[in-house]
């Protein structure tokens, strides 16, 4: 049964998950209506809608994870279309298996499936027949399809749950990772500085600077570059030339006016019900402290974000409004009468008007309306940049004839120019070959460049009087670096000798019961790590930056399996260690059925999905 309501769980999610695609909107245009599948497998279509979104879903992905949206053609570098399509071949291998095997969902099943998808009920929490076909021609499915899939990823769900049902690590694996986590050190230190030194560092002779660039001129390098001659203009580059007249800024403030005038507001929660008595009802159970509005919205089969109305003006509210926006921050009131029917109301937040004046917005509207202008400015000569290019000119007379400014650039990796800064600069700067002509190209703030690939260099010594200043700083932390290695092993000595550390004149610090996962700061990185290879009782002398520690072990405790930290650590690792084994077993098995199943890929179908995507 247990198994059953996981398999149910898993496809309503997919379920939601495809339906919240669909309704979001999608589409994939000028295919024509033959192109319906990118490929199959064993005679099972893979649907080119669901390549389509599965790409979408990976580049959506990689957003959350970076923060940086990254366009199709840059993902196709890594291939990710590859790793997509890969997944989805594998999926309908498995669909196959699953069918040769006699694997389905039965009838019943699917129905009660169906019925409990709350994307297919009414307001009164069932299920609903139009809400069902709404949402279906919505995501572009019809029920045949839909169905199908449902018995599909159902049986897939069953297959898999066989395959790797049971998989689980051995608990001694688990203790002897946690028994390797938990273990913990304590043990004192000081630290060496250059104050510490017994005479100071003496300046370094002309000679001294050129044995040691010698001998370490691996560190004074200059990187291999590509030597690059671009022209380049960008909005931020022409504000100052743009004009906005009062009359625009007068106009774009008006045409905005609801962003700078806001009325005063409610953050609100509606539960509707399908009569005033089951409102009240509820309302009267929520006022005496027998339940809550989540529980009663948890009771309708409803989310909290289902109910949520977000920020909503009095009008909104309609004859409702009165009454919710005379009510307290964190009241539940009601019924109160709306177009869907007697509802209850929770007021989450109070937001007061806000009144920008002209003056006041003026200044940011000038900005904006500059940027602009300045677009529109470059978009302009963009023709005339390409007409230019095209006729032969080089990006000198280019720069002479149009507002893009000539500059040369060194470009390497660690390059920190402005235009550098721009990611289709970079990417273009890479690709670009000896014997390329200038093309113009646009930035992603609505600049455009043209570049000319001039040479490479390859990676060289930076000359001694460029590096001289280097030279010397690197020349002086070495000499420094020796000089407290030297101190701290004498130090050392005499303590093993006898002497305590405290009468060393140092100031020691301790740390108790650290475990290798612990942070200590303003310590080197590899402090822990030489800890934990430590015997009880030795002493070392680990390097800083600009200084040495002397450390003391003076204790190692191992770790306690039974205590609650250590269990719960030795669980949770059994689990993820489990769940990787259960995920290497599964693609060794989808692997294996899909080197025997027939596939066959349509590069045209692909590629037109690919157009879509750029």
């Amino acid at each position: 049964m247990s198994k059953q309501n996981s398999i149910s769980k898993t496809l309503v999610w997919i379920l939601m998950g495809m339906l919240i695609l669909g309704l979001g909107g999608f589409g994939i245009t000028n295919l024509g209506g033959a192109v319906q599948s990118v490929g199959n497998v064993d005679g099972k279509s893979i649907d080119v809608n669901d390549y389509f979104r599965a790409v979408q879903q990976e580049l959506d992905a990689i957003q959350a994870q970076t923060g940086q949206r990254i366009t199709f053609a840059q993902a196709q570098q890594f291939g990710l279309q590859q790793q997509v399509l890969a997944r989805l071949v594998n999926q309908r291998a498995l669909d196959g298996e699953a069918e040769r095997l006699g694997l389905s969902m039965g009838d019943e099943n699917l129905r009660d499936q169906i019925l409990n998808i709350s994307a297919f009920q009414g307001l009164d929490g069932s299920f609903d027949r139009e809400a069902y076909r709404f949402a279906l021609q919505n995501s572009g499915l019809n029920e045949t399809d839909f169905e199908d899939s449902l018995r599909e990823d159902a049986a897939r769900t069953l297959l898999q749950s066989a395959i790797v049902g049971g998989i689980e690590m051995p608990a001694a694996y688990g203790a002897a990772l946690t028994s390797f986590l938990g273990e913990n050190r304590s043990f004192s230190y000081a630290i060496l500085t250059e104050e510490n030194l017994d005479a100071e560092i003496t300046e370094a002779s002309e000679t001294d600077l050129r044995a040691f660039y010698d001998a370490n001129v691996e560190s004074f390098m200059q990187p291999a570059t590509r030597d690059i001659t671009y022209a380049w203009v960008a909005p931020s580059m022409l504000l100052d030339t743009v004009e906005v007249d009062e009359d625009s800024l007068r106009a774009q403030y008006d045409d905005r006016n609801a962003e700078f005038n806001q009325p005063e507001r409610r953050l609100v929660e509606r539960l509707v019900y399908g009569t005033s008595d089951e409102a009240a009802a509820a309302l009267a159970q929520i006022t005496s402290g027998e339940s809550t509005f989540e529980a009663q919205v948890e009771a309708r089969g409803l989310d909290l974000a289902d109910v949520d109305m977000g920020d909503v003006t009095l009008a909104a509210l309609a004859g409702a409004g009165e009454t919710v926006f005379a009510a307290e921050t964190g009241a539940v009131i009601g019924p109160l009468q709306t177009d869907l029917g007697p509802a209850l109301f929770r007021v989450n937040a109070v937001l007061e008007a806000q009144s920008t004046s002209f003056e006041e917005a003026k200044t940011a509207l000038r900005a904006e309306l500059a940027v602009d202008r300045a677009r529109r400015v470059i978009d302009a000569q963009i023709n005339t940049v390409d007409d230019l290019l095209a006729g032969g000119a080089t990006l000198e007379e280019v720069a002479e004839e149009t507002d893009l400014v000539l500059e040369t650039i060194k470009f390497h990796t660690g390059s920190d120019e402005a235009i550098v800064g721009y990611t289709d600069f970079r990417a273009a700067a890479q690709a670009v070959q000896d014997g390329d002509f200038p093309e113009v190209a646009s930035l992603d703030d609505g600049g455009i460049f043209a570049l000319r690939l001039d040479g490479t260099s390859e990676a060289a010594p930076t000359p001694f009087e460029d590096a001289r200043a280097d030279v010397e700083a690197a020349w002086r932390a070495d000499q420094i670096a020796t000089a407290l290695e030297a101190k701290a092993n004498t130090l050392i000595d005499q303590m093993k000798a006898g002497a305590d550390i405290i009468t060393l004149g140092l100031v020691v610090q301790q740390e108790q019961d650290v475990t290798r996962n612990d942070f200590i700061p303003d310590v080197p990185a590899t402090l822990l790590p030489t800890i934990f290879e430590m015997a009880e009782g030795e002493l070392r002398a680990v390097e800083g930056a600009g200084s040495y520690l002397i450390v003391e072990l003076d204790e190692v405790a191992e770790a306690d399996l039974q205590s609650g930290e250590n269990t719960t650590i030795q669980n949770l690792v059994g689990q993820q260690v489990s769940q990787s084994l259960t995920q290497d077993i599964l693609d060794a098995y989808a692997n294996f059925v899909r080197s025997n199943a027939e596939i066959e890929i349509d590069q045209h179908a692909l590629a037109a999905v690919h157009s879509q995507l750029h």
